[in-house]
């Protein structure tokens, strides 16, 4: 399983962005891969942020962004899409997308640890 994160970029406080995680391979089936955003700012660790079920019905939010971030996925693209809005100066850090296999419904999973591929990071920079 390959994950690529894109969409990361310059923003002005108050602004939005949306982070995209294509994934790819011979064995990826999205509906059993739960996904998952994490975050590393300079000198952090990285932190969990969102992460969502292989339906993409369950959902979880980091509370720091709780009401400001939404996950989603387009599973007939093997994409998930992180829209984020009303951003902060604290945003900052590289976004990294993960999943791992499961064949349960309804499972999310918020430790860094339970997943096992990763994409490359996409930095985004809140400024204020």
């Amino acid at each position: 399983v390959q994950l690529q994160a894109s969409g990361g970029g310059l923003v002005q406080a108050g602004g939005s962005l949306r982070l995209s995680c294509a994934a790819s391979g011979r064995t990826f089936t999205p509906s059993i891969y739960p996904m998952g955003w994490f975050r590393q700012a300079p000198g952090e660790e990285r932190e969990f942020v969102a992460a969502c079920s292989g339906s993409g019905g369950s959902t979880r939010y980091a509370d720091s962004v709780k009401g400001r971030f939404t996950i989603a996925r387009d599973n007939a693209k093997n994409t998930v899409y992180l829209q984020m809005s009303s951003l902060k100066p604290e945003d900052t850090a590289d976004y990294y997308c993960a999943a791992r296999r499961d064949y349960s419904n309804n499972v999310y999973y918020i430790s860094a640890n339970d997943y096992a591929h990763w994409g490359q990071g996409t930095l985004v920079t809140v400024s204020s």
